[in-house]
């Protein structure tokens, strides 16, 4: 089934329907999606990581109710990526389970708990099932999507250091690489984040500006692969973490100005996992994006992380302490094309 989930897209395969061996796996869904290749013109990909993706679902053996694994294809390499989670192929994997006859939905509201294998993690969605069957249709919107659909709420909780094995990998709020002042976090999805002025640029540059910037690449994927080993996550040169985000003062109203490159492409957008990060670290005393975050009043927060096609809201719930101890965000899904895709 060809889902939209949040701002991506990708195929979603039961598991049974793929090979179990991972080699085998892996090079059918390289030929599906047509990669190696920059038009994936021989596959249903969309020549953009963000279109690139997959969500391999099954019923859950844990407390969940079904197990998501989420592989990222590459889209010029013969690659295919289990290293990092995705929150917007999320989205959808609650509506795909109950159309797959994984979770029965219950009437008016369904809440399904999706074990997260990437990162050993689990995050609860609630969709909207009238009489019992999925809905794509509704009023909520979300920035980088057009029109409105059925509103998908997703709680996150526990996942610091899902990957890293640490909110912050190195002890510290704040690090030096390369010259430049970053926070090294993992609250869901590892990143690197750095203040945009520290290497150059402004914040507001468009994601075309920022690609075309051949020198930004080069001292993005210097400081990359310097943190690596320094965030647990060993040799980065062939992964797709952690994600760079650099940061500036917002300018539409929200928290922060953010710019993602994913981590060779910049993102329309931002990820999922990756503001939720992003927000953590903007409550992180001492970390590089205190000083430029505007953070509001009271408690749970919500923080706009802004991004080059609007916002992204991440309702941040703080503890006694003022540790993020829950996140949460609304996104929305839709079923594209039920069928067969030939590998």
């Amino acid at each position: 089934m060809w889902m939209r989930g949040g701002t991506s897209k990708g195929g979603f395969f039961l598991a049974d329907d793929l090979p179990d061996d991972i080699a085998a796996r892996d090079a059918a869904l390289l030929a599906v999606m047509g990669s190696p290749d920059l038009r994936q013109i021989d596959g249903m990909g969309g020549a953009d990581p963000l279109t690139s993706k997959v969500a391999v679902v099954r019923k859950s053996d844990t407390n969940a109710d079904v197990d998501y694994l989420f592989l990222q294809v590459s889209v010029d390499e013969a690659r295919v990526s289990d290293t990092q989670n995705c929150g917007n192929m999320l989205a959808a994997v609650a509506p795909f389970a109950i159309e797959r006859g994984l979770v029965t939905a219950t009437d008016d509201k369904t809440r399904v708990a999706v074990y997260m294998q990437n990162t050993s993690k689990v995050a609860v969605l609630s969709v909207r099932t009238p009489q019992g069957r999925i809905t794509y249709k509704g009023d909520a919107r979300i920035d980088g999507v057009p029109g409105c659909a059925s509103p998908i709420s997703i709680a996150f909780k526990d996942t610091a250091g899902s990957s890293c094995g640490a909110l912050l990998p190195t002890g510290n709020g704040r690090d030096k690489i390369k010259g430049i002042d970053v926070t090294l976090i993992d609250n869901g999805m590892p990143c690197v984040v750095m203040r945009a002025a520290d290497l150059g640029i402004t914040g507001a540059e468009t994601r075309e500006e920022l690609e075309a910037n051949t020198e930004l690449h080069r001292r993005l994927e210097a400081i990359r692969l310097a943190v690596g080993p320094m965030m647990n996550l060993g040799d980065v040169t062939d992964k797709t973490v952690p994600k760079m985000t650099m940061i500036s003062a917002p300018q539409k109203g929200g928290a922060i100005g953010t710019r993602t490159f994913i981590p060779h492409r910049c993102h329309a957008s931002i990820g999922v996992l990756g503001a939720v990060s992003v927000a953590t670290a903007c409550l992180l005393k001492g970390s590089v994006a205190a000083d430029l975050a505007v953070v509001p009043p009271g408690n749970p927060k919500a923080l706009q992380i802004e991004h080059p096609l609007g916002e992204t809201t991440i309702i941040a719930e703080l503890g006694d302490d003022g540790s993020v101890n829950g996140a949460a965000i609304l996104r929305t899904a839709r079923k594209l094309f039920d069928g067969e895709v030939f590998a």
